[in-house]
Parts: structure tokens; C-alpha cells; sequence
């Protein structure tokens, strides 16, 4: 009996000023070793650099990639658009700077098989291409930088709340609707919240890896973990069940510093020992998050340090509670699908 070929596979991408590395990312992935029929959907937002003129090269060059608009620039519904124009049964999610190890989808396809997921994922895996960045991915893969997140820094493979990008099942996503728009930030993690209420499973797994490229500068740092922070904060309004100490160490430190500061400078210098600790340690923390690198980059480790703790906890502590109640208005009940019917 001949052998079925894998399923076929719809690559979605949400992109928006990613001149620098769309073209890498797509290469990525029109060079998986799989032998299912693929196809790439790039959403493309409003870019302002050369985004659009190389995705229509790269639409030129390779009949499987296509695009579709994204008028609004919003991560979501890029995804959204992209899932929509998209046709095949497996729909894998890339982001523009994002770099699929070889056999990623084959692996994604086989664990999807296997555990029987709604959605498979694995780890972020930073990775730099000068000393800054260096820095900051050394920052992200480390315990002292992002906790015990397991798509950040590794770890066993098992059920998960949510995962990195993903690999979906098209059905578990038809059925709850794609993303939820108003999340503007952290829709991945509402998204796969809906499946698992509704009884899928998401699945995080070591084997998944995507290169990923940190953000080339200070202030797009504190940018992306001020954003970060402050979706958080919904997502905690949100579901009340979601927040743990891990995530409330940011906040924590920078109320805790701000403190220190204020006591330190109108009341007694033993104030400043709260904001001097917190430097010692996150110097202490970078020393072994940095081996291997240069001189340079290591001893940037701790400015990105400080950059995402400091940036997340302030996005944290002023995420507006009207943008929670916006969101909290928006909510999608999880849909589960109706149960088969017995034709005997």
C-alpha cells in the first residue's frame, strides 16, 4: 500500500519593517526538509523601509509565497488576513525575524501526530549577529532575565499554557475564530487559553527551535518589554488565574528601586542599597549567562538586563485598567466543538 505524503502546510507570517530579515526568514523556510506541499502567506502591514519590495521579489522568485494586506499593521490581524487567505490543514506561525531550524515543520507535524495537540511549540531561541545583540539574547535565554520560561530558556516536554509562534491544527483555529483582535500584544497566549478551555491541548517541546533575532537597540528593547509588560497586566485582569511570581518580580524591582531612590536621596543614604544590590545582582547574574561571548557583549549583559526588568515591570505597573476593560469587553467565550454523532 503506498505511503500517504505528509499534510500539507500553510506558513503564515505577520510582517512589518522587517526588511533586514524577511528574505533570510523566508529561506528558512522554503528550505524545510519536508515532503508535504507548502505554501507562505505574508501578511504585510504599513512598513516605511523595503519590507514590501523584497516580499514581492521573494513572490517573484517562488510560486508557494504569496501576500495579502494588513492595512491596520496589528499583529493579529496580519494573522488573522493571513490565516484566512491561507488553504492547507497544518498552519504554522513565523514572524518576519524569525529563522525555523530545518526539520521544524516535520518535527511540529510528527509531535502534532503524536500527542494528539491542538498546537505544538518549542523555544525561542535568541541569537544575535553583533555584541549588542549578543547581549540581549544572552539576557533572554538566562534564568536571571526571563524566570523559568520554558520556550525562553529549554526545558522538559509536556502540556503548556501557551507557546512560542505554534503550529496549529486549522480546525482548533477555525473553531475559536483565529486571534482576538483587540490583543494587541500577547494573543497568542489568549488564543491558545480559548483552545484549552475548549479541551485541546497545546504542547510545548524542546525539539522546536526558532532562531530568533533580538532587537537592535536600547530603545527598541525597552519598547518591546514595556509592550510586553503592559499586556501582561490585561491578560492578569483578564483571567485572574494567569499571574504567578515570576511575573510580578519586574514590578516588584521597580517599585522597590524607585523606593530605594526616593528614601536613598531625601532620607538616608541606606536607601540606596536596595537599587546597589539589584545592580550587583543582575552584574553576578550576567557573568554566567555570558560565557562564550566577547568582552563586549558581556559587558552589555547587564544594561539588557536592566533594560527588560526595569521596561516590564514599568509597562506593568501603569497598563491602563481602561485597556483591560476594552479587551475584557471583547471576550470571546472558548468554543468546543460539537460532539460526534453515532450513526449506528
Amino acid at each position: 500500500m503506498p505511503q500517504q505524503p505528509p499534510p500539507a502546510v500553510s506558513v503564515i507570517m505577520p510582517v512589518l519593517d522587517e526588511e533586514r530579515h524577511l528574505r533570510n526568514s523566508v529561506r528558512h523556510i522554503l528550505e524545510q526538509e519536508y515532503a508535504g506541499e507548502m505554501e507562505v502567506v505574508i501578511a504585510l502591514g504599513p512598513s516605511t523601509d523595503r519590507t514590501d519590495e523584497i516580499a514581492a521579489e521573494l513572490v517573484a522568485e517562488d510560486p508557494r509565497v504569496r501576500t495579502v494586506p494588513n492595512p491596520t499593521g496589528r499583529t493579529p490581524a496580519a494573522l488573522n488576513a493571513a490565516i484566512k487567505a491561507s488553504r492547507h490543514p497544518i498552519v504554522v506561525r513565523v514572524d518576519g525575524h524569525g529563522m525555523l531550524s530545518r526539520n521544524y515543520i516535520a518535527t511540529a507535524v510528527r509531535l502534532l501526530e503524536e500527542t494528539g495537540a491542538a498546537n505544538v511549540g518549542g523555544i525561542m531561541h535568541a541569537e544575535g549577529e553583533n555584541a549588542w545583540e549578543d547581549a540581549v539574547a544572552a539576557a533572554m535565554t538566562s534564568r536571571i532575565g526571563v524566570g523559568n520560561a520554558a520556550f525562553h530558556t529549554g526545558g522538559e516536554a509536556g502540556p503548556a499554557e501557551t507557546v512560542y509562534l505554534g503550529v496549529f491544527r486549522r480546525e482548533a483555529l477555525e473553531q475559536q475564530g483565529g486571534y482576538n483582535e483587540e490583543f494587541i500584544r500577547a494573543q497568542d497566549w489568549e488564543l491558545n487559553f480559548r483552545i484549552r478551555e475548549a479541551g485541546g491541548q497545546i504542547w510545548f517541546s524542546p525539539e522546536l527551535k526558532v532562531q530568533y533575532r533580538p532587537r537592535p537597540s536600547i530603545k527598541a528593547l525597552a519598547k518591546q518589554y514595556k509592550d510586553y509588560g503592559k499586556w501582561r497586566h490585561v491578560v492578569a485582569r483578564y483571567h485572574a488565574g494567569s499571574i504567578n511570581l515570576r511575573y510580578l518580580a519586574p514590578p516588584t524591582a521597580v517599585a522597590a528601586i524607585a523606593a530605594g531612590l526616593v528614601v536613598g536621596a531625601a532620607v538616608t543614604p541606606w536607601g540606596f542599597v536596595v537599587p546597589a544590590g539589584y545592580l550587583a545582582a543582575i552584574t553576578a547574574g550576567s557573568l554566567p549567562a555570558g560565557k562564550g561571548l566577547s568582552l563586549k557583549a558581556r559587558a552589555q549583559i547587564p544594561v539588557a538586563l536592566a533594560t527588560m526588568h526595569m521596561s516590564w515591570g514599568f509597562g506593568f505597573l501603569t497598563s491602563p485598567r481602561s485597556l483591560a476593560r476594552k479587551v475584557i469587553a471583547s471576550r470571546r467565550p472558548a468554543v468546543v466543538a460539537p460532539a460526534a454523532t453515532s450513526t449506528d
